[in-house]
């Protein structure tokens, strides 16, 4: 029988199963469908106990559809053949026929470990295993690993040179959707590390961080759904391009649960997405600015009041700079909170003036809580005390440093004249461009050192009160529901994560540690990164100790990624002799697939670099079936976008930071030489750019 004949029977005999599977799908869907509407028809019956099974049925069958409905696509992917002679299908979730048998199991469950655990050296009792790929609901095509031949009966057949080269030289298309049929051993172990503590991986370009991560959060949530779903997990990438690429990754695992949030999100209400230069990057990141924040937040607000002058029954009371100064001072001793002792700073400054009035002995003075009680009704004292001592939000303290007289006088003895220059031209444009990404992490820093007002607290809104004080007949077991519902809901800026994940942590300075550290005070961590890669270019002790005191002293477990399944050979060449020039003896992982295709690298004079690039995407895009990057460095990327118009949704213009954690089928690099040009991570960076392709990469550097 020929290799194609074999092929076809094979294929054949896995869309008979797909078949199988698909059909007991669609029966599970029309039971979901049908439970929804029979729970819509009990509220006919018109009393309060079918109201409650309505609820109930209607929410599960709904949460099920869904389910469902979402998996749909390329629901299985793999395949064992045991020792025992058991057949198991793997796939996105689990699925049992009619009679419980399993049709699919579930990726995450322990009987599916084997798909990515076993190798030729420890099976595990796995004989053949099987990567399928298809298309909607038709198998397309097959690749088996041959793993315990001795136990391999005489007619089973083997096919496919590889599952997991033969999926990576597909088209990556828009997103990671295939990354679950891809886990290798290695990747895999990581993945099911312990629950607790934190989890480390390390690893070069494309050996696969990002889907150790993100699988791992999947993973947590299906062994341990009440702990991770209901403390919920925090997922933190470099940058909102990167989140956006990941974002259908946990929905195509089977989980909607988590949070996704760039380093330039995670302060409530910011969103931002602008960059620093490295020299000024490092200066934010600092420790050091922590020092420099608390004494921005102990000063006087600009432009607010020097004295009080009050007119007092005939007698002036006046409190002058020097003693508003020493009550500010006083207030806010002993790491007090500036906007939680505002009554206690309004108390002191009452307390002055009765000791005042006391001392000009005014005639037929009352007592002191009447004599407050009457200064306070005073409009002119009102407009006083705002205006001294207002409710700060923490871009008000930050908008303080942009004045060049108070950053000196703040950050004088901490930061050298160089880096407080450096710090005031940065600034200078902070209202007219905005915030930067290393700006985010000094205002979650500031908010915790300025703390919260103090808030008269509202009174909870019952759901079951309707308009006009009218309220909605419910039983106990709606309000229970009600309850529940309500103890789910997360604040804006929650901070009670039961994991937090951190995506190319090598980037992530040491004040950005601190912000993810208040969010994961009571979390376990999955934290992913590249040394080699890093663009921190500050005080690593420094770094080491944030991380440190961010992870607490909790148990770690570390795992290093060795293989390189992203790019080919040929491209990773080209990167790795680019890390080489600063770190010759660089352990960097090994590229397992050849394509015979090498980079395409080109100089071309500046003026015609515009049109040279626009003519290597629209050949890019001719050439790949999936996406085509071009990488720009920092200032340029408006500039290249500009020279390349529209040329369709499968092309992302990204600065050589932006690229980080990113992958494309193929990569233009605009001027290569301007990147390694930064004398700080220049080379790191340029080796980050040249590793993002798979199949295709054209560097494009201007002369003249």
């Amino acid at each position: 029988m020929s290799d194609q004949t074999t092929l076809e029977r094979e294929i054949a005999v896995e869309q008979r199963h797909l078949d199988r599977v698909y059909a007991r799908l669609a029966e599970l869907r029309r039971s979901a469908a049908d439970a929804e509407r029979e729970g819509y028809r009990l509220a006919r019956v018109g009393n309060f106990g079918a109201l409650v099974e309505r609820d109930a049925m209607v929410f599960h069958a709904a949460q099920r559809r869904h389910v469902l409905d979402a998996e749909h696509e390329g629901l299985v992917f793999g395949r064992l053949d045991l020792r025992t002679g058991q057949v198991l299908h793997v796939g996105r979730l689990g699925v049992r026929g009619e009679n419980a048998e399993t049709l699919v199991v579930d990726w995450r469950a322990p009987a599916a470990a084997a798909f990515y655990q076993a190798t030729p050296a420890e099976p595990q009792g796995v004989v053949r295993r099987r990567t399928i790929q298809s298309s909607a609901e038709k198998v397309t095509r097959i690749e088996d690993d041959l793993l315990d031949p001795e136990s391999a009966p005489p007619e089973m057949a083997v096919v496919g040179d590889g599952a997991l080269l033969a999926t990576l030289s597909r088209a990556t298309g828009h997103g990671m959707r295939d990354i679950v049929a891809t886990i290798q051993r290695e990747q895999d172990e990581a993945i099911r590390s312990p629950g607790n503590g934190v989890t480390i991986v390390s690893g070069g370009p494309g050996t696969g961080k990002t889907a150790v991560a993100l699988h791992r959060a999947a993973y947590l949530l299906y062994s341990d759904r009440a702990r991770y779903a209901g403390g919920g997990i925090l997922v933190v990438g470099p940058s909102s391009v990167f989140v956006q690429y990941i974002a259908s990754v946990l929905p195509s695992l089977g989980e909607e649960t988590a949070t996704l949030h760039s380093l330039g999100s995670l302060f409530p209400g910011v969103s931002a997405t602008r960059t620093d230069p490295p020299e000024v990057a490092a200066v934010k990141g600092s420790l050091r600015m922590r020092r420099v924040l608390e004494r921005a937040v102990r000063d006087a607000v600009p432009d607010s009041p020097t004295e009080l002058r009050l007119l007092y029954r005939g007698e002036l009371l006046r409190l002058e700079r020097a003693e508003l100064d020493a009550i500010r001072d006083r207030t806010l001793s002993r790491g007090a909170r500036r906007n939680e002792v505002r009554r206690a700073a309004f108390d002191a400054v009452l307390a002055a003036l009765w000791a005042q009035a006391r001392t000009l002995r005014i005639g037929r003075l009352p007592e002191q809580p009447a004599f407050e009680d009457e200064i306070i009704e005073r409009p002119e004292f009102r407009e006083f005390l705002k205006a001294w001592w207002p409710r700060l939000h923490p871009r008000h303290v930050l908008g303080w440093l942009a004045r060049p007289e108070r950053l000196r006088r703040y950050a004088g003895g901490i930061l050298s004249g160089a880096e407080i220059r450096l710090l005031t031209g940065a600034w200078r444009s902070l209202d007219g461009e905005g915030l930067t990404i290393a700006d985010v992490a000094l205002l979650d820093e500031l908010d915790a050192l300025l703390g919260q007002p103090v808030r008269r607290a509202k009174p909870k809104r019952d759901p079951f009160q309707l308009a006009g004080g009218v309220r909605e007949l419910s039983t106990a077991a709606d309000r229970q529901r009600a309850a529940r519902a309500a103890a789910r809901e997360r604040p804006e800026d929650y901070r009670d994560y039961a994991h937090v994940v951190v995506d190319e942590s090598q980037d992530v300075s040491p004040m950005q540690w601190r912000m993810i550290g208040r969010r994961g005070r009571l979390a376990s961590w999955t934290v992913v990164g590249d040394p080699a890669q890093t663009a921190w270019t500050g005080d690593p002790q420094e770094l080491a100790r944030a991380r440190d005191q961010a992870l607490g002293r909790r148990r770690r477990y570390r795992y290093e990624l060795t293989t390189n399944y992203r790019n080919s050979a040929e491209i990773f060449a080209v990167a790795a002799a680019e890390i080489h020039r600063v770190h010759p003896d660089l352990a960097l992982p090994t590229a397992v697939r050849s394509t015979g295709v090498a980079p395409v690298e080109r100089t071309v004079p500046v003026t015609d670099l515009p049109a040279a690039t626009a003519a290597a995407a629209r050949a890019l895009l001719a050439e790949v079936e999936g996406t085509v990057g071009v990488i720009t460095p920092v200032p340029r990327r408006d500039e290249v976008a500009g020279w390349l118009g529209d040329l369709g949704a499968r092309l992302q213009v990204v600065t050589s930071l932006q690229a980080k954690g990113m992958e494309y089928d193929g990569v233009v690099l605009v001027a290569p030489s301007e990147i390694r040009a930064d004398p700080g991570s220049g080379v790191r960076t340029l080796y980050v750019a040249l590793s993002r392709a798979t199949q295709r990469l054209t560097t494009l550097d201007p002369v003249g």
